[in-house]
């Protein structure tokens, strides 16, 4: 017995070292080669790797990767693809319009391309003091093309610069945009569509991504550097789509490297490109699931399978506003008080509904969309101080959530605290006003002041004993990022994006839920809720018909790391206009949103919303396809093997549970 033991000891010890002995003694056997670099011609150069293939057009700035059987060809530069600020004027030129052109081959230990260095323009036989540089790379063992521009900031600095260029229409079949939710866009989709905005984080991009379908393969394209870029996009009626990659200044500068990412997938489609761009955040450390938010915010779990409550307490409109009623003022102001709100909250709790989230709006001394930053008190024709401390004290007693619409973008003049040093300024030294919302005319306030006023109000409303639970913060997660050029407080976008961030985990410091307005990328590491995150429509968001064709790119990426309510009835807010809202909740796994005093068919369809959202709110959406040809009929597919089917033209749906 000990012989055998010792037998199988020594066996143990000797396949230990050979295996050491292998690893160790062939330390590159598992690096893949470089790909190797030439120049093919007077002006083609050409990068070949072990599965894609570069081609390179210095004169054109054009792009040709070549993935086994399948070309993408990125356009030629135009132009007006470049805009110059000489002498303090914007001067429009062609980025390939350089008088001086240098090629030459770059390697680092995982990548190996082209360094081209573009000098000597001009503007109308004046010379232009720009130089460029482009690193065009295959990268790490994927052989993913990486294109980086790096400009110093010389007399003459780009304002915007359009590169690489888009998909030549002949190489591509569909196009994947994450607008808002998601839009798929068929080449010849007899439509115009538009994105409603083209900057990264607002939401004509929710996420800093997109890419193309050609057959069964798929190329998709992510923003590196996000915060200053976006794509300059176009679709006609009848096509055909373009959209290219888009770089802007910061402050007026270049400021840093710009750097974007091509990858290719063999065979694929829109869900493939949404799990790779998952699969990205998640190795950046920029996915936050629901998971980790309960574990630092225990009060997140309260919101699992809880309806949305959203609800008011008083609508004052301006009369310099556009949304007064002139001809019916009695229209301009709608209360309804405190103690309203807490008995029609005792009657639903009567109804069965033991959890749920509240949302008031208007709460604030003049109402909603009032004399921002400066609402508190709160309204006193509606029992001020003590009228809200009740209110809140009641959701505690219900087992409700009291949260709060909150608002730190938009400056109102008439507010007590407006100056005008603190507004946003543009680049041309102006403030921006209008009159578009309930309280009048208003100004822009700059990001760096909004952590300041959300921690005074906040604090001054846990102060006077007010139960709060959670607050949304309007806007910020759903408009792009601010400039501000104001000499006192220059604001980048991306110090925006920080300030906002820490507005918002302000709230998470005293234990609120924090909400916003509509998802985007980079606020998901700060937010658990947001108040919708449905389908681009066509006039707008409000009500329309269907952007191209709607497909859940957000929630393929990010179901499981935010909570996203859906609105029940068809053709909803950001639900087309033939589509019953609440299939779109229930195959996205989402939160229904449920009136202050329901009808019985509402409050089923919520429980049925509410069952559906609990079960899955922390498993991954793993796939989406359509089945049938008319796009109306899809599937998704959870990670734990749930299907859940709709029928948008039957209004019809049908959930396979994986334990049945």
């Amino acid at each position: 017995m000990k012989q055998l033991q010792q037998r199988l000891l020594t066996t143990c010890l000797l396949t230990l070292c050979l295996g050491l002995c292998t690893r160790f003694s062939t330390p590159h056997a598992a690096i893949t080669p470089l790909p190797t670099v030439e120049q093919v011609d007077a002006q083609l150069w050409h990068v070949s790797g072990q599965t894609n293939q570069l081609l390179f057009d210095p004169s054109t700035l054009a792009l040709t990767l070549q993935s086994g059987e399948t070309q993408w060809r990125l356009s030629a530069t135009g132009e007006s693809d470049l805009i110059l600020l000489h002498n303090g004027s914007p001067v429009t030129l062609n980025p390939a319009a350089a008088g001086a052109v240098e090629v030459s081959a770059y390697r680092t230990g995982y990548s190996a391309g082209v360094k081209v260095r573009l000098s000597q323009y001009s503007a109308d036989n004046e010379p232009l003091d720009l130089d460029l540089t482009l690193l065009i790379t295959l990268d790490g063992t994927g052989e993913e093309l990486v294109c980086e521009i790096i400009a110093p900031d010389n007399r003459d600095r780009i304002q915007e610069l359009v590169w690489p260029g888009s998909l030549i229409p002949d190489d591509f079949d569909h196009t994947a945009v994450p607008f808002m939710q998601g839009m798929l866009l068929p080449q010849t989709w007899q439509h115009h569509v538009w994105l409603y905005d083209q900057l990264s984080f607002g939401r004509g991009l929710y996420m800093p991504w997109w890419g193309w379908q050609q057959g069964e393969a798929a190329l998709w394209t992510m923003l590196e550097t996000p915060n200053d870029a976006g794509c300059r996009f176009e679709h006609p009626a009848g096509g055909p789509t373009r959209c290219a990659t888009r770089w802007v200044s910061e402050l007026g500068n270049w400021a840093y490297p710009r750097r974007v990412r091509f990858s290719t997938i063999p065979q694929g489609d829109y869900v493939d490109m949404a799990r790779a761009y998952r699969q990205k955040v998640l190795e950046s450390g920029h996915f936050v699931s629901l998971r980790e938010k309960i574990a630092r915010s225990p009060r997140v779990e309260r919101m699992l399978g809880a309806p949305v409550v959203h609800t008011s307490i008083l609508y004052h409109i301006q009369p310099d506003s556009s949304y007064y009623h002139k001809d019916n003022p009695e229209l301009n102001d709608q209360l309804v008080t405190f103690q309203e709100r807490e008995k029609q909250l005792e009657a639903l709790a009567t109804l069965g509904i033991d959890n749920a989230y509240v949302h008031l709006d208007g709460w604030g001394v003049r109402g909603y969309d009032n004399l921002h930053p400066d609402v508190l008190p709160p309204c006193e024709q509606a029992g001020g101080w003590e009228g809200m401390k009740a209110l809140s004290e009641t959701c505690e007693r219900l087992g409700f959530t009291f949260a709060i619409h909150d608002q730190y973008r938009d400056y109102y003049l008439d507010a007590p605290s407006y100056q005008e040093r603190h507004t946003v300024v543009d680049a041309a030294g102006n403030r921006s006003i209008h009159g578009v919302w309930y309280g009048g005319k208003q100004s822009i306030l700059c990001s760096r002041f909004a952590p300041g006023y959300v921690r005074r109000n906040h604090q001054a409303l846990l102060a006077h004993g007010i139960l709060l639970r959670g607050a949304y913060l309007d806007v910020f997660s759903v408009v792009p990022p601010d400039e501000c050029f104001a000499p006192e407080h220059p604001v980048t976008r991306s110090q925006c994006l920080q300030f906002r961030g820490a507005a918002l985990d302000s709230v998470r410091a005293w234990g609120g839920v924090v909400s916003s307005e509509e998802p985007s990328g980079w606020s998901i590491p700060h937010l658990d809720l947001v108040h919708h995150g449905p389908y681009p429509l066509d006039p707008n968001p409000g009500k329309g018909r269907a952007m191209g064709i709607p497909i859940p790119l957000f929630n393929l990426v990010y179901h499981d790391a935010l909570l996203t309510p859906w609105s029940l009835g068809r053709g909803a807010w950001g639900i087309p206009e033939n589509d019953l809202g609440r299939l779109h909740g229930i195959a996205n796994a989402g939160l229904p949103y449920l009136g202050i005093t329901p009808s019985e068919d509402e409050l089923r369809q919520v429980q049925e919303m509410m069952a559906v959202q609990k079960r899955l709110a922390f498993t991954p959406l793993l796939n989406h396809d359509f089945l049938d040809a008319a796009w109306r009929t899809q599937r998704f597919v959870y990670a734990d093997g749930t299907e859940i089917t709709i029928d948008l033209e039957n209004d019809t749906y049908n959930i396979q549970w994986p334990d049945e």
